[in-house]
């Protein structure tokens, strides 16, 4: 026995091949196909992944026997991949094994909050039966704590919360993810729910090239494009999008680019009687987006209401 031991303690060990077979790389790069930017925070996804690699060795050769804390916190104004990226943080989980089975289940405050008396625990514990083995991504989990409703069953979720995280961290990782200034104050809050969360990861705004690029990576994966005037009017309604109220950043384009394609088939109806090309059905042009309120009225397309409701995920 001493003698076996001391052969897996000697044991040499290729870093690098243990990279390609856990097929973490393929992950990190469906991630950069994904998204545009947001170079810090991929830069911190390949940290952990780095970290949970050289982990799994050291518990391999004895040298670590804990599994390490995993919750996370992704903070960030709406709209800057915070859900694609928790999506891909449970597919590395799961390569590297740390989760059995690397699904994610996102929810928020009402999938986890009863409205009386009794309702909360099963409520709760549900969903966290759903995400065992998993990740749980909780979006804008600040809401879980409204100090001022003497009423609000949300503690009780917290405390729940509280306990699996600790207990059970070997089988389910948290993702807890909200406006910075927010998750900050939840923090200062529940100090509990702070000293659980190992890695806090901040979603920077996308800038104007960077939107526009979206733009591009959106249509072509609906098989539109702009045309080479519709680009630079795009770019302008880009610039004048972000300086109005509840910019939603990657979301906020896509909601553009919904309304634009709507107005293209508009256009194209209208001018029924000739036929058409594929590449009328495929561009959009310029006055598909100078529709917008954004230049007649300069409000956003479909009002204030629709961006206030986008949750900050």
């Amino acid at each position: 026995m001493p003698e076996q031991q001391t052969t897996v303690q000697n044991e040499a060990i290729d870093l690098d091949a243990e990279f390609r077979e856990s097929n973490v790389q393929e992950v990190l790069d469906q991630l950069d196909r994904e998204l545009v930017g947001l170079a810090p925070v991929k830069t911190r996804i390949r940290e952990i992944a780095a970290l949970l690699l050289v982990d799994r060795l050291r518990r391999r050769l004895e040298l670590s026997s804990e599994t390490p804390t995993l919750h996370m916190c992704f903070t960030g104004n709406p709209g800057t991949g915070k859900t694609t990226v928790a999506m891909r943080m449970a597919d590395i989980l799961h390569r590297l094994g740390y989760v059995r089975q690397g699904h994610l289940v996102a929810v928020t405050r009402d999938d986890l909050v009863g409205q009386y008396i009794g309702h909360t625990a099963p409520k709760t514990k549900e969903v966290l039966k759903k995400a065992m083995g998993g990740v749980l991504f909780i979006d804008e989990a600040y809401y879980l704590y409204r100090p001022e409703n003497e009423r609000d069953y949300g503690q009780e979720a917290i405390e729940i919360l509280l306990q699996v995280m600790e207990n059970q961290r070997d089988d389910l990782v948290v993702i807890l993810a909200g406006y910075k200034s927010k998750m900050e104050r939840f923090f200062q809050s529940n100090p509990g729910m702070r000293s659980r969360i190992a890695h806090h990861i901040d979603f920077p705004d996308y800038t104007e090239d960077e939107l526009l690029a979206i733009a591009r990576l959106m249509l072509a994966q609906m098989n539109y494009r702009f045309s080479p005037e519709a680009e630079e009017v795009f770019r302008e309604y880009v610039r004048r999008r972000m300086r109005m109220p509840h910019f939603a950043n990657a979301r906020s384009v896509r909601n553009a680019l919904d309304r634009a394609r709507l107005r293209q088939a508009n256009r194209l109806f209208a001018a029924r009687g000739r036929a058409l090309t594929r590449e009328d059905l495929m561009t959009i042009r310029p006055e598909d987006i100078l529709a917008s309120r954004v230049f007649t009225e300069g409000a956003p397309d479909g009002g204030a209401e629709e961006e206030m409701a986008a949750p900050a995920g």
